[in-house]
């Protein structure tokens, strides 16, 4: 599948390689052209500007956000004169809800699909893959699954839990 991402910090940045090492077409965007240089080299498709990310984009397109959060509104303002009805925005920060509540009504005015992915992993999601909290229209979350599982942790990912400390269930030493 094809994923746009607007945000290559840290995690941005890692998220898109994690996409691309799962077989998924990246393009990507972020006000420093350095970190796009960075990510084309790995086989991610670059853009210099908005207008050039969004025409690198097949309709429908699905781009996510990992921009900070006081940046979420002016971002979408900023896209919304390339978008088309039918496409999908996704914000992977940890927007307040109210927020995400009031965008999505915002933007299903326009027909554009807004999914809210709450997402933490920090710099290990590269490896060991995001938690995601998603909320969204059953339909358009289906139609992202492919990218959400190749972002979430494999099967038996897990903590373990020390031999030392008592876990419930045992037996009082």
């Amino acid at each position: 599948m094809q994923l746009g991402m607007i945000g290559l910090g840290r995690m941005g940045a890692n998220m898109v390689r994690r996409l691309i090492e799962g077989g998924h077409q990246c393009v990507v965007f972020d006000r420093s052209a350095k970190a796009v240089a960075e990510l084309v080299k790995e086989k991610a498709v670059g853009s210099a500007s908005l207008a050039e990310f969004v025409k690198n984009l097949t309709k429908p397109r699905s781009i996510w956000l990992m921009v900070p959060v006081g940046a979420v509104d002016d971002t979408i303002n900023n896209l919304l004169v390339y978008l088309d009805r039918g496409d999908i925005l996704i914000d992977g920060g940890n927007s307040y809800y109210v927020d995400d509540i009031r965008r999505a009504k915002e933007l299903a005015s326009k027909g554009i699909h807004y999914v809210d992915v709450g997402t933490s992993g920090g710099v290990w999601g590269l490896e060991r893959g995001y938690c995601m909290m998603i909320g969204g229209e059953a339909d358009v979350v289906k139609h992202l699954d492919s990218i959400f599982a190749t972002l979430a942790p494999g099967r038996g990912d897990t903590i373990s839990i020390s031999p030392t400390l008592p876990r419930s269930g045992d037996a009082a030493a």
